[in-house]
């Protein structure tokens, strides 16, 4: 019956790029979070850059870190 904790997916801006893929997202509720790219995301060359709007899965046993599963157009 014990099942993985489900990743909570919100909404943000990308504010900052930083290296290792690693970037600096601001959410829709004003948080900040360090967020990396998903491996499918790298897989199929996405670029993301600041000021793109993307979906993060965030884990619910750290809040500060997350990882960008997909960017809007």
């Amino acid at each position: 019956m014990s099942q993985k904790e489900e990743a909570i997916e919100v909404e943000g801006v990308v504010t900052d790029a930083l290296p290792n893929t690693n970037f600096k997202v601001k959410l829709d509720n004003g948080h900040i979070v360090m967020t990396y790219l998903s491996g499918r995301m790298r897989k199929h060359y996405i670029r993301i850059v600041p000021g793109d709007r993307v979906k993060v899965a965030l884990s619910p046993y750290d809040l500060t870190q997350g990882r960008i599963i997909f960017r809007e157009r």
